[in-house]
């Protein structure tokens, strides 16, 4: 079987970014080809925001507890 799979080095073990399904003790064969990842334009908190097209009252943040609990709180 050969699959190409996606791990961030943290500077003592390779951490792979999705599961693998292999029983415990299966030998492997590991080939290191570091990859760079791209450092486009930052995207600002509001824009990310946006993005998702979120839905909801249009008093959230003056009114957030009432949304979260239900009811008002002093």
């Amino acid at each position: 079987m050969t699959k190409t799979l996606n791990a961030i080095f943290d500077g003592k073990v390779l951490c792979l970014e999705e599961p693998l399904e292999l029983k415990p003790n299966t030998h492997v064969k590991v080939r290191i080809e570091t990859i760079s990842v791209p450092h486009g334009k930052k995207c600002s908190f509001i824009k990310t925001a946006r993005s998702l097209k979120l839905e909801g009252p249009v008093d959230w943040s003056t009114n957030l507890e009432e949304h979260l609990y239900g009811e008002k709180r002093q």
